[in-house]
């Protein structure tokens, strides 16, 4: 366990990304390579980890990893890691045995998205869509964040010539209502675990729960059984679907307004996960900048934040491969195996 990837790694460099339903690889032949993607796994479909490592390598061709840097949906504590949207566990000693590693290295699954912010920044600019106005970024904290499966949140922090990545667990904190029309629709959202929290709205799941809630306050059916058709059914014109994703769309900006308080996010906020790029038009419509600025009485600090969406498909693989080049770079809380 430590807080910095220290000496270099060997390469070709596995990455992958294990969130709570799809498992993304690479191979990163060199420190100078764009990594090159694999296939991807569900994670319902398939075991454990080291089967989706078997059939993302089964049709590579290059030389095989060495190394292994790999992002999991969860806290990263000990070698073993448990998924918290997922049934699999990630035992680092196994996967790295199966697979004759030098080194594996698990990492918070949004570590990555974070250190993603250098190479998009510098090779990746059309990834990066304003929300908001066109207001600068100055030196300090970013915070990137992420509703999809789960809903994950980290920050980028200078430290001198490094970058410290915060992992955090921001979106099991305690969330509720604030506007005045809120209350009626809050009470009808499905708790979970006896809670409402920010990952209980602000997540696939937590979008469908909005939906229902929307659905039930207006005293009408709800159509949508899954948060892609509540998606598309927002887009096409649906009105309890738009309604519900206006709302996520207000409350996702609230909530990346909180956390630029909290780590005090002069260099922006960058919103990433599954769901997001696929409602960018929504979020461009909606009142999430707003949502984000209306932090009385700091509002004019807030005001001076930037906004992003990420739109890059794979911003996780992006920052793993960062890592792989650059490890001194980066520091972080992980766990790397050696054999």
């Amino acid at each position: 366990m430590g807080q910095r990837a220290g000496d270099p790694y060997t390469f070709p460099v596995l990455v992958g990304d294990i969130g709570g339903t799809n498992a993304r690889f690479a191979v990163v032949v060199s420190a100078e390579a764009e990594p090159e993607l694999l296939p991807k796994s569900r994670t319902n479909e398939l075991p454990g980890p080291i089967e989706a490592v078997a059939h993302a390598l089964a049709g590579w061709s290059g030389p095989r990893p060495r190394s292994a840097l790999i992002g999991v949906a969860t806290q990263v504590d000990g070698p073993v890691a448990h998924l918290t949207n997922a049934r699999w566990s990630l035992d680092a000693a196994a996967l790295g045995a199966a697979f004759h590693l030098q080194r594996l290295t698990l990492v918070n699954d949004f570590v990555p998205v974070a250190t993603a912010l250098v190479p998009l920044h510098e090779r990746h600019p059309e990834a990066l869509v304003r929300l908001g106005p066109d207001v600068p970024a100055r030196r300090g904290a970013s915070v990137v964040l992420g509703p999809g499966t789960g809903l994950g949140a980290a920050a980028l922090i200078p430290v001198g010539e490094c970058l410290l990545v915060q992992s955090t667990e921001a979106g099991h904190i305690d969330f509720g209502p604030c506007e005045v029309d809120e209350p009626p629709l809050f009470a009808e959202v499905d708790r979970v675990c006896e809670r409402h929290t920010a990952e209980a709205v602000l997540s696939g799941p937590g979008l469908l729960r909005l939906y229902r809630a929307h659905a039930r306050h207006r005293g009408v059916s709800s159509a949508c059984s899954e948060p892609k058709h509540v998606v598309d059914a927002g887009v096409a014109g649906d009105e309890v679907a738009g309604a519900a994703l206006m709302h996520f769309a207000r409350l996702l900006g609230r909530f990346a307004g909180d956390l630029a308080l909290v780590f005090g996010a002069v260099g922006g906020v960058y919103v990433a996960g599954g769901i997001a790029p696929r409602i960018a038009s929504v979020l461009l419509a909606s009142d999430f900048r707003q949502a984000f600025e209306r932090k009385a009485p700091l509002d004019r600090f807030v005001r001076a934040v930037p906004t992003w969406l990420i739109a890059h498909p794979d911003p996780a693989i992006e920052g793993l491969a960062a890592i792989a080049a650059a490890p001194d770079r980066f520091l972080f809380q992980s766990y790397t195996w050696r054999p």
